[in-house]
């Protein structure tokens, strides 16, 4: 589904990611991890379409999106749910989620959608008009997850998605994201908690100073000397 070959990006003169390269099936759960700062956001906001490379490729069901604009890739069905959340607080949950859907001119089934969000995130239905700036934390990365979701993609971005939540509900968060990739739809997780990131994905890769340097089954990396030294705490 998504092929990345020989990708190097960064920000002016600073090359943040060299020459790194990755695959993510369809159905898969595909982890990033690896410390603060050695380019897993660059590598998904390239992804996205919020960076242009500086050299290799991208490619989405063997099509080029290098050069795509954001709005094109998500129209094509990627989704990217930013560190940070990025809700619009001043604006109610309800509001926030038809924006997902800005894209979308199916109405019967954007409301579908709406329902099975609600149905996906309980916490939000009953808040549905409550502005999103009053939400925690935790309700605030649902509900930019579901707004993610509005769009359908076929693959979505997660970065970050335990970032400053209170333990319960990074609990909750990855049970959603093994859920959401039950109901067919394709994750690659860019996430700090290695422990947790393997234990939830399928396959991993493992990022140092903006190249891979290893890459395979989640079960083995949880078994990995290296990874087990330096990301687990062992």
């Amino acid at each position: 589904m998504l092929r990345i070959e020989n990708l190097s990006a960064g920000y002016g003169s600073i090359r943040a990611l060299h020459q790194i390269s990755l695959t993510v099936s369809e159905g898969e759960i595909v982890c990033l991890i690896g410390s603060n700062g050695v380019g897993k956001t660059t590598t998904l906001k390239t992804i996205s379409g919020l960076l242009r490379p500086d050299e290799g490729g991208i490619y989405f069901d063997n099509r080029d999106i290098s050069r795509t604009p954001p709005h094109k890739i998500v129209e094509m069905g990627i989704s990217h749910v930013p560190e940070g959340r990025n809700v619009f607080p001043r604006l109610t949950v309800r509001e926030n989620l038809e924006l997902g859907a800005y894209a979308r001119k199916d109405k019967a089934q954007i409301k579908k959608d709406f329902a099975q969000v609600m149905e996906t995130f309980p916490q939000l239905a009953v808040r549905e008009k409550q502005s999103a700036g009053t939400l925690s934390g935790g309700e605030q990365q649902m509900l930019a997850i579901g707004r993610a979701l509005m769009s359908r993609p076929r693959l979505l971005l997660l970065d970050e998605p335990s970032m400053g939540l209170a333990p319960l509900f990074v609990l909750g968060i990855f049970e959603i994201i093994t859920e959401i990739n039950r109901q067919g739809t394709t994750i690659l997780l860019v996430e700090q908690n290695a422990q947790l990131a393997l234990r939830t994905a399928h396959r991993g890769y493992v990022m140092e100073t903006g190249r891979i340097i290893l890459d395979d089954s989640a079960a083995a990396l949880l078994q990995n000397e290296r990874v087990r030294k330096a990301y687990l705490g062992e």
